[in-house]
């Protein structure tokens, strides 16, 4: 099915991707972006394609090749990325299809193709590397509990209509092990939500405070105290498939934008070029192989690190391409000016780009956290050095 599926693929993109949406959503106000990001979700919902990799019963069952195939197609058309559809279809959904309840997912993931935003709730001021430090209380209180602490970096926070909240239970329990997992209505007395402006102008980034929030004990994803383990189910979501269709980007939207803008007849350039192919070849082949060893069950063949690996390697790659870009392409302080909210890292600006693709060593597990995993995990190393 899959060459006559890429061919249905290309012809529905041909004549849905909006033209020249990048530089119609550069500059719009945030509710123009909310607006363009939700039509542009029920487009790719009313097609099948928003949510390829969730269970047939709900909405999905598209196989891992035609998966990978709708990835690679909407990339080669440059078509607008869920930015804020995001962590509903992703982080929200792993974690109520692996650990919810019947009844939460029967609310939400019909809510979530609906259009229901979800921001995540995890990190802290002090807590966000070493997530299991994070100091969010949650005490119960008949059916209830009452929150009360701060998350930090919560992207699209200032839209989001639930929250994936971490907050800890047990405040006498080993770190990892004191920690509940909830689903906060973002519409409860007790929440302020405060943006957060970044160096791209941007302020999709939020602080999250709750003051004495009460969250009905329904709403309690897993055990009480399991939610370091829930947490795992979110995390995991970051990787697979998102990180293909970020690696397909990379080489449809940013590769060939460097290519088509470089003198290729110089050899400095031609080989700064041919390197950072390679580079992208190689993270498309881990991507694709991540993606099928976590479909292919039973056969051993994934690898603890490999998630960490393609994070690491696709993080660090897309700031050597954005750098390269702006030491190719200068300083157009016409461009570079401003960016189209809804585009991600891929603005069309190199500048922008660039600064952007620091963002991407930090979230989701700082790059020596990575390298640290990598270490324990995969090599097999102790995690610390032994003393004579």
């Amino acid at each position: 099915m899959t060459a006559g599926f890429r061919e249905h693929v290309r012809a529905w993109c041909d004549e849905h991707v909006p033209r020249d949406w990048r530089r119609a959503q550069t500059g719009v106000p945030e509710t123009e972006f909310v607006r363009f990001q939700k039509a542009w979700f029920a487009e790719l919902n009313a097609a099948g394609f928003a949510v390829p990799h969730w269970p047939r019963e709900w909405g999905g069952g598209m196989s891992v090749a035609d998966q990978i195939v709708l990835y690679q197609e909407l990339a080669a058309h440059d078509a607008p990325r869920l930015v804020l559809a995001f962590v509903g279809i992703h982080h929200a959904a792993a974690t109520l299809l692996a650990a919810g309840t019947e009844e939460q997912r029967l609310q939400h993931l019909p809510a979530i193709l609906d259009g229901e935003i979800w921001v995540q709730g995890f990190s802290e001021p002090e807590a966000g590397s070493d997530l299991a430090s994070l100091r969010t209380s949650a005490r119960r209180s008949g059916d209830a509990y009452i929150v009360n602490g701060q998350k930090l970096w919560a992207s699209g926070g200032a839209h989001a209509d639930w929250c994936l909240l971490l907050a800890r239970t047990d405040p006498d329990a080993p770190k990892r092990q004191g920690i509940s997992y909830f689903l906060l209505d973002m519409r409860s007395p007790g929440i302020e939500v405060r943006p957060i402006r970044n160096a791209m102008g941007d302020s999709h980034f939020c602080e999250i405070f709750l003051t004495d929030v009460v969250i009905p004990a329904a709403n309690l994803v897993g055990a009480e105290n399991t939610g370091w383990q829930v947490a795992q189910e979110t995390l995991g979501a970051e990787r697979g498939l998102t990180m293909l269709e970020l690696s397909e980007r990379l080489a449809h939207t940013g590769f060939r934008r460097l290519v088509a803008m470089c003198p290729t007849d110089d050899p400095v350039v031609s080989d700064r070029l041919a390197q950072l192919e390679i580079e992208i070849t190689g993270l498309r082949g881990l991507c694709r192989r991540l993606v099928e060893n976590a479909h292919d069950e039973g056969t051993g063949a994934r690898n603890p690190a490999d998630a960490s690996i393609v994070k690491l390697f696709y993080s660090e790659l897309l700031q050597r391409l954005t750098d390269f870009g702006v030491e190719a392409g200068g300083l157009d302080v016409h461009t570079d000016l401003a960016k189209p909210m809804s585009s991600g890292w891929e603005s069309g600006s190199w500048l922008l780009d660039f600064i952007g693709s620091w963002e991407w060593t930090i979230p989701g597990g700082a790059s020596e956290i990575q390298r640290t995993i990598i270490g324990e995990r995969g090599l097999g190393l102790p995690r610390e050095a032994s003393t004579p």
